[in-house]
């Protein structure tokens, strides 16, 4: 409650003037972030360059957003681990902020600005997972520099839209024990086998 009350610049009890209840309170946040995230987003589209927008949207809601601001997602994040109705309405705040970060990428595609062979849905994923790990780390780490890593974020982004996949070089990790076994060349031992048995 005390980052929200220093973000809102009123006292508790003024605080719940206006909101029954905390789960009243959060609502009203995430409704908030919804109308800004809308607002970001297709202010992307306005760019002069997808990626013009895109670093912007990312230096105001990564770098420039208050510590106060930072610090309440954090919160909001961690009562949605304990409250349920919190959990809901988060949430729903991600699914709608996730649906609309795949019809960006899908107007990016069909401008020609990203390649049409991505992963919408994962790459949308991947963008939620690189912010709420800035943000995570600005509200936790006070030695963390958000300006200095932006533009590490943006070129990992970059790379994640404009070029194709590939295949891996590696099995993924669900396979990877059995490959292992599959490998063994003869008079290997395997785990809980005894040289010489069978």
């Amino acid at each position: 409650m005390q980052e929200i009350c220093a973000e809102a610049e009123m006292s508790p009890g003024n605080l719940y003037r206006y909101f029954p209840s905390k789960e009243a309170l959060i609502a009203g946040i995430c409704e908030r972030n919804r109308a800004e995230a809308a607002d970001s987003l297709l202010a992307v589209d306005r760019a002069p360059g997808f990626f013009a927008g895109l670093a912007a949207l990312a230096r105001h809601h990564l770098v420039e957003r208050s510590e106060e601001e930072a610090g309440l997602c954090a919160e909001i994040m961690a009562e949605s681990r304990r409250n349920p109705e919190i959990a809901r309405l988060h949430s729903e705040l991600e699914l709608d902020i996730k649906t609309r970060l795949v019809a960006m990428l899908r107007r990016a595609a069909g401008r020609g600005e990203i390649s049409t062979e991505v992963d919408l849905d994962g790459a949308a994923t991947m963008l939620m997972v690189l912010a709420d790990g800035m943000s995570w780390r600005r509200a936790s780490d006070p030695s963390f520099k958000a300006e200095a890593v932006l533009p590490h974020v943006l070129h990992m982004v970059h790379c994640l839209l404009v070029h194709p996949p590939v295949p891996l070089p590696f099995p993924p990790p669900h396979s990877a024990a059995k490959t292992r076994v599959d490998a063994l060349m003869p008079g290997e031992v395997r785990v809980g086998e005894k040289e010489g048995s069978g």
